[in-house]
């Protein structure tokens, strides 16, 4: 049985959904098209030229869509969560604070599966140790889940308010 509309455990998962979407899509736009640092598949697939350049950015399409749709879940979630009036299931400290926990969560992802384990491409492939790069970017999650942790457990509030 699922959780009930105005539950803390809805509004938690969308917080912490709606977050790691949120850094995939950001991933995507900042360092996929604005700095162009890789593609999705570019470890696999050098864009050397016009074909294989073409097949990274169908994939990196498919990766936007992937990320696009685990953000439209978050959303959903934390409308559900939110959904009764007559109950509070958490504040804006809590949705931020879960929000950064799952961005964070994103860059540890990225790193141990499509980085590591997968092998599809750097956070930089254009530079002497892209270690640095990759690692960076997975300390910038622990960072980011740690603060976002840490405002939840300071200033956020998650749970169901007495009815007046």
């Amino acid at each position: 049985m699922g959780s009930p509309v105005g539950s803390p455990r809805t509004f938690v998962a969308g917080a912490v959904t709606f977050g790691f979407g949120l850094g995939g899509l950001a991933d995507g736009i900042v360092l996929h098209q604005v700095l162009q640092w890789h593609n999705l598949v570019s470890a696999r697939v050098p864009p050397d030229d016009l074909a294989a350049l073409e097949r990274n950015l169908f994939w990196d399409g498919v990766f936007h869509l992937s990320t696009t749709i685990v953000l439209v879940i978050g959303v959903l979630l934390l409308w559900r969560g939110w959904e009764r009036h007559d109950r509070a299931t958490g504040n804006l400290a809590a949705l931020v604070g879960l929000t950064l926990v799952g961005w964070g969560a994103f860059h540890v992802v990225d790193q141990l599966v499509f980085h590591e384990a997968l092998g599809l491409h750097d956070i930089r492939q254009d530079v002497a140790n892209t270690s640095v790069y990759n690692w960076g970017f997975f300390a910038i999650g622990l960072v980011l889940a740690a603060a976002g942790w840490l405002l939840v457990r300071t200033r956020g509030r998650i749970g169901v308010a007495a009815r007046s």
